[in-house]
């Protein structure tokens, strides 16, 4: 599961991380509700754990932001414990629960946890688009009754692909993403997987394509 943690306090922020990481969450970090906001829209996240003060852009107008671009992940909020208007307006335009700070460990994972099984009720284990389904279980990728199976790292982009819904994701936020931030993978590694997934599409016979541009990154195309 992927969570990404938006808030402008570096310890907290921290300490956050290294909990969900220690319960094999995978995390990643954003400082303001500008850069979180930019995160978000890469579509690859199952859930946002979201400061409400935060400088450039303040929790509540990004959660307002992020549904009104169609991300139905779940959103936490966390409080100032005596804000309680600061959670009826979050809930109000589409956060899903709040915890208030500070707060304990055990309740933090709690809540995760029951905003992914409430997740889990309504998001199937496959993905679509155009015509492929990528199935989540299997780590296949299908088509019109054909299918091929799937590398990890195929599959990890491949899915942050589709969950982009055609819009483009960034060469290094690729690379960040898969290889980590400390990695040392080189710069055209991420070329040599996407032209094993070309070939892949190929072989089943998909109509989808996976459009690059230089510098800028790559995004998946539905063609005739």
């Amino acid at each position: 599961m992927n969570i990404l943690i938006v808030d402008d306090e570096k310890h907290l922020r921290r300490a956050l991380a290294e909990i969900l990481k220690m319960n094999k969450y995978n995390v990643d970090l954003a400082c303001d509700g500008r850069e979180g906001l930019d995160y978000a829209l890469s579509g690859n996240y199952d859930l946002f754990i979201i400061d409400v003060m935060m400088p450039v852009m303040d929790g509540l107008t990004l959660v307002s932001e992020m549904r009104k671009n169609r991300i139905d992940a779940p959103i936490l909020m966390l409080t100032a414990k005596s804000e309680t208007q600061d959670k009826i307006n979050g809930l109000n335009i589409g956060a899903d629960d709040y915890i208030s700070k500070p707060f304990e460990t055990g309740e933090l994972l709690a809540r995760i946890k029951a905003l992914l099984r409430r997740k889990a009720e309504y998001v199937g284990e496959t993905l679509c688009f155009g015509d492929i389904e990528l199935d989540r279980d299997e780590f296949t990728l299908k088509c019109k009754g054909e299918k091929i199976a799937l590398g990890k790292k195929e599959f990890q982009i491949l899915e942050m692909l589709i969950l982009a819904n055609g819009k483009n994701i960034d060469k290094n936020r690729l690379i960040d993403k898969i290889w980590g931030y400390d990695s040392d993978a080189e710069y055209n590694a991420i070329e040599v997987y996407i032209s094993f997934l070309r070939r892949k599409l190929g072989a089943i016979k998909s109509t989808v394509g996976i459009k690059s541009i230089r510098g800028v990154g790559y995004s998946l195309t539905k063609n005739d």
